[in-house]
């Protein structure tokens, strides 16, 4: 760890974390980054709407999940500084989760069930199927769409590799709508777990009023691809991302977690 010295950091955020050492974690070329501290963390990305809306959403759950505090976000040169709390324990796909598969698949239910528990009369923002449709056709007409890295499962018989017949085939089959508050990205790295409960969430750009099944069908992929190789990572013989099911009491709908995996090939 060293202490921070970014060019261009707005004085708000600079006074705040003066005196501390931060880890770089993914920084890129263009400044982009994250920064760790022992308690905050910092977030520096190009600024966009869609970051104000996140900053937005994460202050409308503080008090409701555990999730970051926003401690200070600066809008500069065209960048968005987000200064927020840390959260606490160990992300979910952790060895020591993925060796105790019962612990885990509770806890991730937990986790989901703890979403959808939020009241969303007054959430601030909507992030539903029609929604996620339409940034996919804007990426799509702009070509932003990696088609090296579609999945086999997009080549399917209902829709093909093909960034623009896959968009068509979504956009004529729309599934049936149960909304809660969506994590939006609920995937193991992004749900933090200790001593038994579920600690933190984060990655909440994607955060807001959205379909049950699309947060299920991104946990169920996350749980198998996390544990059988896909990543290169460690293979754990046995692990049964179905029990998923039985821990939130439903029955898998086969058809929406299609749907929803096929949808996140286009972002």
């Amino acid at each position: 760890m060293s202490e921070l010295i970014i060019s261009g950091l707005p004085e708000k955020i600079r006074s705040i974390i003066r005196g501390k050492t931060y880890t770089a974690e993914n920084t890129g070329m263009s400044g982009s980054g994250v920064y760790i501290s022992d308690d905050t963390v910092l977030k520096i990305e190009p600024y966009t709407d869609k970051t104000a809306e996140t900053v937005g959403i994460m202050r409308w759950l503080n008090g409701k999940l555990p999730v970051p505090e926003v401690k200070e976000h600066c809008i500069s040169g065209g960048k968005s500084y987000l200064l927020m709390s840390k959260v606490s324990g160990k992300m979910s796909c952790d060895e020591y989760y993925l060796e105790r598969p019962d612990e885990l698949l509770t806890l991730v239910a937990e986790g989901l069930k703890m979403l959808w528990s939020i009241d969303i009369s007054d959430c601030p923002r909507v992030r539903d199927v029609d929604t996620e449709l339409s940034e996919a056709r804007v990426r799509v007409e702009n070509s932003l769409v990696d088609t090296t890295k579609l999945r086999p499962h997009s080549r399917g018989k209902n829709a093909s590799g093909d960034p623009d017949a896959l968009l068509e085939w979504l956009e004529n089959n729309r599934p049936s709508y149960e909304p809660v508050l969506s994590h939006g990205d609920y995937c193991l790295p992004n749900i933090f777990l200790d001593n038994g409960r579920v600690s933190g969430f984060i990655d909440l750009g994607d955060c807001g009023i959205g379909d049950k099944w699309r947060d299920i069908a991104l946990c169920w992929r996350s749980l198998k691809n996390n544990t059988d190789g896909t990543f290169g990572g460690k293979v754990y013989p046995g692990f049964n991302a179905d029990i998923l099911f039985e821990k939130l009491g439903v029955v898998p709908d086969h058809e929406k977690l299609k749907y929803y995996l096929l949808l996140d090939e286009l972002f």
